[in-house]
């Protein structure tokens, strides 16, 4: 629901905004009506931000970076041959580690004999219709830490812009309801300020989707005929909040 605030400016009378930080003069020859209004366009999301990685373990260091780069390597091919270009693959993270034989979550491991730990994680940049197919290619060919997506617009001003185009268009019909009230005719729009609002702390923080996390680097043979995931894409809503003077006759 839009909220809606109405003033009516007479004649000497001045307005600050403290929303926006403004302040307007209005002039004793004019008369005007004041309005702030919220509206709100949605559109499915058209990019996603994908998350792929991996994490495996081993015995000795070179053993475990050596398989690293064998997955490492195998990842980025199964990407190249979905279709994915370099220069929108971004690498996140990539560490080898020591297990710590007192940490309980590697306890078991330690027993076992497995020393050592590597993780490599990228930030993968493709069309919405293509993140199935291209989670799935990643995984299969070892990307055990990956899934989370971050839904984006290409044109995401232009999806703000039509926000704001409604809520003053919302205001204008507000203004008219109040000038008919009042006896007197709407004239021009005078001014008019807006302000969009962020979609929220779980868009600005990025996250978002769901995560695949297996223990295994390989998804084995039989896996690899699975068929993609069902994802579909977010749909993203952008918020404006409009103030706008009108003069009245």
């Amino acid at each position: 629901m839009s909220k809606i605030l109405v003033a009516i400016l007479v004649m000497g009378t001045a307005f600050s905004s403290n929303a926006f930080s403004q302040q307007i003069q209005i002039n004793k020859d004019n008369k005007t009506i004041a309005i702030t209004t919220s509206d709100e366009a949605a559109a499915l999301a058209d990019t996603a931000v994908l998350t792929v990685g991996f994490h495996i373990f081993g015995k000795e260091q070179d053993g475990t970076y050596a398989d690293a780069s064998k997955t490492s390597n195998a990842i980025m091919a199964a990407l190249t041959s979905a279709g994915v270009p370099k220069e929108a693959v971004e690498s996140e993270d990539q560490s080898l580690n020591p297990l710590e034989q007192n940490n309980d979550a590697d306890k078991t491991r330690y027993a076992q004999g497995v020393r050592f730990e590597f993780t490599q994680s990228w930030h993968v940049t493709v069309p919405a219709d293509a993140v199935a197919n291209v989670l799935h290619m990643a995984i299969t060919s070892g990307a055990n830490d990956s899934g989370g997506i971050q839904w984006q617009l290409r044109k995401d001003d232009a999806l703000e812009a039509e926000a704001a185009a409604k809520a003053l268009e919302h205001a204008r019909q507000i203004a008219s309801q109040m000038a008919t009230g009042l006896g007197v005719k709407l004239g021009a729009l005078v001014y008019a300020s807006n302000q969009t609002p962020p979609r929220g702390i779980l868009a600005a923080l990025g996250l978002g989707g769901a995560t695949l996390n297996t223990e295994s680097a390989s998804l084995g043979i039989a896996k690899k005929n699975l068929a993609p995931l069902a994802i579909s894409p977010e749909r993203i809503t952008k918020s404006a909040t409009v103030y706008a003077v009108f003069a009245i006759e």
